[in-house]
């Protein structure tokens, strides 16, 4: 096995880095949607944890998701310029101020918010379009949605006969988020009971009934999703394909767990006490952290910080013996007393990245972006 050290000098690498292998990635969404599709279930695919970059966003396209989804237009509208053929998606309830450009860059929207609606219409008109439009219904996350069921048939019975230039796809939920309540069959047949509420009174079906997001994917795994849920919208399930392992304990080996790879330098590497010399007080950011005081302890600081990744205590090491004992803004402290390989400045520390540190990294101008 080459010398990190001297691997990273032949490669002129700029440090630190986020090695992203596409093909990797191309093939978690396939399996994904091969998946989903067993369910009846389409997939839109959230390109939102890795920043909308175009190259992974290409991989969402060929390996043949129904939308591409982001929370952000800022996400979306470069990907036209790429000449992706795949329908849009906002998947953040727009705000009334950016109504006019989510009828110019996307197709379809999740919407919960009748003045929004209105004003979506208005736009679609000026700009001769047909928009799209999910209602999204509250099941008890307490996030976006419409809570009073009265009021989600009025707006659905509002969009479909007097917003001429807004089309109905269907409704959706959100859950597993702010609230944590889980995506349950019992929980999913609720919204399918407000669709047929919905369908009863316009007199068609909807197209769309949408049942979350990989909090979700439970169900497929299971197979107990009702039968009538035919969209999710997946991005961390794809992406990292940690949380359903971790969290919920599925068996996910059939998933690439390592598309993205952290890379960092070792700037600095020295025996010093493990118990902070003086007064304890708050440390950079407002925190009063606790330490644990095991002695003199051999320690490495790499060249990355909070400000790129947010959440050290999140950080997957790739080879073991090595310890994340805490970071400040541009430092990441590691305790590498028990590493099975002499680490000396220079070396280079690979980390797989949780999906909280990935939105992080992929959005930081500080990090390398290398494509395998």
């Amino acid at each position: 096995m080459k010398d990190a050290r001297r691997l990273a000098m032949n490669m002129h690498s700029r440090y630190p880095e986020l090695i992203i292998d596409l093909n990797k990635l191309r093939q978690n969404v396939a399996r994904v949607v091969q998946k989903c599709s067993d369910c009846g279930v389409e997939v839109a695919g959230v390109i939102k944890g890795c920043t909308g970059l175009p190259e992974c966003a290409a991989q969402f396209e060929r390996a043949g998701v129904r939308f591409m989804a982001s929370s952000r237009l800022e996400q979306l509208e470069p990907l036209k310029s790429f000449d992706m053929q795949t329908p849009l998606m906002l998947i953040r309830i727009p705000m009334l101020s950016e109504a006019a450009d989510v009828v110019r860059i996307t197709d379809i929207s999740l919407n919960s918010e009748v003045e929004v609606l209105r004003e979506l219409d208005r736009q679609a008109g000026i700009q001769d379009r047909i928009h799209q439009v999910l209602l999204m219904v509250d099941l008890g996350d307490l996030r976006e949605g419409f809570w009073d069921k009265d009021e989600l048939l009025d707006a659905a019975l509002m969009v479909e006969n007097d917003l001429h230039n807004l089309h109905l796809a269907g409704v959706g939920t959100n859950l597993g988020c702010y609230g944590s309540v889980a995506a349950t069959p019992e929980k999913l047949q609720e919204l399918i009971d407000c669709a047929e509420m919905i369908e009863e009174k316009i007199g068609r079906e909807l197209e769309f009934i949408s049942g979350g997001a990989t909090s979700t994917l439970p169900r497929i795994m299971d197979g107990d999703l009702p039968a009538r849920i035919n969209m999710l919208r997946v991005g961390e399930g794809i992406l990292l394909a940690k949380d359903l392992e971790d969290l919920w304990g599925y068996d996910m080996s059939f998933m690439n767990r390592d598309v993205f790879t952290l890379r960092a330098e070792v700037i600095e590497v020295k025996d010093k006490p493990s118990y902070p010399v003086g007064e304890i007080m708050f440390d950079s950011f407002g925190n009063k952290p606790e330490y644990e005081d095991r002695g003199t302890r051999k320690r490495a600081l790499i060249a990355l910080g909070k400000v790129d990744y947010a959440f050290p205590e999140k950080l997957d090491l790739k080879e073991p013996g090595i310890e994340v004992l805490g970071a400040s803004s541009d430092h990441t402290i590691l305790d590498i007393e028990d590493a099975e390989r002499e680490i000396k400045v220079g070396d280079i520390v690979e980390f797989l990245p949780s999906y909280a540190n990935l939105v992080y990294l992929t959005n930081s101008p500080n990090i390398e972006k290398v494509y395998i």
